[in-house]
């Protein structure tokens, strides 16, 4: 379920040489792109909690904070994030915590 591919860096080099870009911003953003697509959990929703702003996610591992697969309840960085979601969807997210609290920072329904 890959929703981006990321160019290999030869590709992207070749690209921004061909266009006169600045390497380093370039690069940065390749780089950024990868780490942000291996930051991402799958999951699928199983409850939500509008007025409380809350998730319960069913998920595998979430490698960036080293768990293991568990269903659990997280906060969401904004609650608007839950107006496209139902329970049953699949997703792709990236959890944080945020002062001490597990939070969806992003997320992308799964289609």
């Amino acid at each position: 379920m890959k929703t981006r591919s990321i160019l290999p860096a030869t590709i992207t080099l070749a690209l921004a040489a061909s266009f006169h870009l600045p390497l380093a911003a370039i690069a940065s953003e390749a780089v950024a792109a990868s780490v942000e697509a291996a930051a991402m959990s799958v999951g699928e929703v199983k409850k939500i909690d509008k007025e409380a702003g809350k998730i319960t996610i069913k998920h595998g591992p979430l490698a960036n904070l080293d768990m293991p697969p568990m269903t659990m309840v997280f906060r969401v960085s904004d609650p608007a994030m839950l107006n496209q979601l139902q329970a049953g969807d699949q997703i792709k997210f990236v959890a944080e915590r945020e002062n001490g609290a597990l939070t969806v920072m992003k997320m992308d329904v799964v289609k």
